[in-house]
């Protein structure tokens, strides 16, 4: 799948910012005044930030509010809901923590079930796709929660939470990596089952190019990364996001150290959200003779 700079930032930053706010509303920290503030600033931004950015994605940004037209059946319809009851809920527990100092307690639950659910169903829109195996998996929505409250916890200052909820981010993104390796294969999609001739599928192959030029499939589903290349960025992404967090919240606190490790963090995420699109084989690849 072609990495896309808006999807990328938008499924980084989103996730980045309701696991910040999970952790807000159900009072780690508890905090109000202008330190809540600050606190709910970053979460709101973060959120809102990444979630505009996927409009970018569209062809017709402006037509972004029919998302919220199908949610009987589009997850990323079911999305665009729960951000709104998500952002909405945790709008009205942040008044109370930063103007009044009064802790909404059912209202930051609310919010926290609804970020998760937010992230739920932004993975959903992912791991729905049979069309893509390497997605196509319930690690998928496992790798999106466990990334948003690792990334929660960190923002939020909860070391003690933050170090092995990373720890267990960086093996299930590793598990990931290697099942989603073999998972087109395993997929058992060929070229047979791709154009419905499954009577001799060993005896189908494609006679010629069926294009001359490229298309928007071939911009938008099929792209190649090299195995060196990808290799390299799999290290620094797990270096990154996990391993120098977790080796800079475990030695003695400091301001410093946490920045320093929220930047890792960030950064690592960034490359290995860059792979999770650039590494997805759509099946229309068998069809252009991408595989």
């Amino acid at each position: 799948m072609h990495p896309a700079p808006s999807v990328i930032i938008f499924t980084t930053l989103s996730g980045l910012g309701f696991g910040l706010l999970i952790f807000l509303c159900l009072g780690y920290p508890s905090v109000g005044g202008i330190i809540g503030f600050i606190f709910f600033a970053i979460g709101f931004g973060l959120a809102i930030g990444g979630l505009l950015s996927s409009t970018f994605h569209l062809g017709h940004p402006e037509r972004a509010i029919k998302a919220f037209s199908q949610w009987k059946s589009s997850w990323l319809s079911r999305e665009a809901w729960l951000s709104l009851f998500a952002l909405a809920l945790s709008g009205i527990y942040a008044l109370g923590r930063i103007f009044f100092d009064i802790d909404l307690k059912l209202i930051g639950l609310l919010s926290a079930f609804f970020c998760v659910a937010t992230v739920f169903a932004t993975s959903m829109i992912y791991a729905q796709l049979k069309t893509v195996p390497r997605w196509n998996s319930r690690l998928t929505p496992m790798a999106f929660l466990i990334f948003s409250i690792a990334g929660g916890a960190l923002l939020a200052g909860q070391v003690s939470l933050a170090l092995p909820l990373l720890a267990l981010a960086g093996v299930v993104q590793v598990t990931s990596w290697i099942l989603g390796d073999k998972a087109f294969d395993k997929s058992g999609t060929n070229l047979a089952t791709a154009t419905g001739l499954t009577a001799n599928p060993k005896e189908v192959r494609s006679f010629e190019a069926p294009h001359t030029g490229t298309n928007y499939l071939l911009q938008e589903f099929v792209y190649k990364v090299g195995r060196k290349h990808s290799a390299r960025l799999r290290i620094m992404g797990i270096i990154l996001a996990f391993g120098i967090p977790i080796i800079f919240l475990s030695i003695p606190f400091s301001h410093l150290m946490v920045l320093l490790a929220v930047i890792s963090h960030i950064a690592g995420i960034f490359i290995i959200r860059w792979l999770f699109f650039a590494q997805a084989e759509h099946v229309v690849g068998l069809y252009y003779g991408k595989r």
